[in-house]
């Protein structure tokens, strides 16, 4: 994958402190990022990670632009989460009343923080995977699996079959766009109607997006077989990962940002 278009899971190479950290490191501040996320209960806290988020991407040197674009597939849900604590949240002073309509002041706190919490979740997400390569990142989640191959676990066709999966995901959205241009420049109009409407309207986009995903899946199958893949029984890399100082620097800044905004 190379840069150009935008969403989760696209990979923009570039020259930048991230992409030089290993991804296991990545993966694992990732991780504390969104667990940590749960346990910050107020707005000063939500302010220090989203300073910490913002740095962090501006060194990782992805446009502005493309990273906007990754952001914009959750847009909706962000908006529509601050909506719903706005309108329905009756804690706090009352701000503002029109008939059976009122807006709190703990209603308006909670919208902001909770549309923070998810945009924080989906940013420290896009961050890992535009900055690290599809090939880094499925064999970070082999490594850090690993322990679980006592168990009989398959850690190497589950860390494939996860990656493969979020490789897709700029395929099938790219898909998307161009059925539903298709269908409009034959007189599908996806604008039409409410709710209810429009989810019919996109139906039809649907069939043809699955049949299109089965065949991709059939193709790379093919393709995975008649290049000699057989699994992960004595598979090797050209790359070898190593964690290196500068990785556990990362990490220390990464538990740092969070306790101090636990402790806010």
């Amino acid at each position: 994958m190379i840069a150009g278009g935008g969403s989760i899971g696209q990979f923009h190479p570039a020259s930048s402190p991230l992409h030089a950290l290993d991804p296991r490191a990545k993966l694992l501040a990732a991780a504390m990022l969104v667990v940590g996320l749960f346990l910050v209960d107020s707005m000063a806290g939500m302010a220090l990670v989203l300073a910490a988020v913002a740095g962090a991407a501006a060194a990782s040197r992805v446009p502005p632009a493309a990273f906007g674009r990754l952001l914009r597939p959750v847009l909706f849900i962000v908006a529509l989460t601050a909506l719903f604590q706005v309108l329905f949240s009756r804690e706090g002073p009352l701000l503002f009343g029109w008939g059976p309509l009122e807006v709190h002041q703990g209603g308006v706190r909670m919208g902001v923080f909770l549309a923070l919490r998810i945009a924080l979740l989906v940013s420290s997400a896009a961050l890992v995977t535009a900055t690290t390569s599809p090939v880094a990142l499925a064999d970070a989640l082999e490594d850090l699996l690993s322990p679980l191959r006592r168990l009989r676990f398959p850690v190497h066709e589950m860390a494939m079959m996860m990656t493969i999966a979020l490789r897709f995901i700029p395929t099938l959205d790219e898909e998307a766009q161009k059925i539903m241009r298709a269908q409009a420049a034959r007189g599908a109009d996806f604008s039409e109607g409410g709710a209810a409407g429009r989810l019919r309207a996109v139906l039809p986009v649907l069939v043809p997006l699955v049949v299109g995903a089965f065949r991709r899946a059939d193709e790379l199958a093919e393709a995975m077989e008649s290049r000699g893949y057989r699994g992960g029984e004595g598979r090797t890399r050209y790359r070898e990962l190593r964690f290196g100082p500068r990785d556990g620097a990362a990490l220390a800044v990464v538990v740092i940002v969070l306790g101090g905004a636990v402790a806010l």
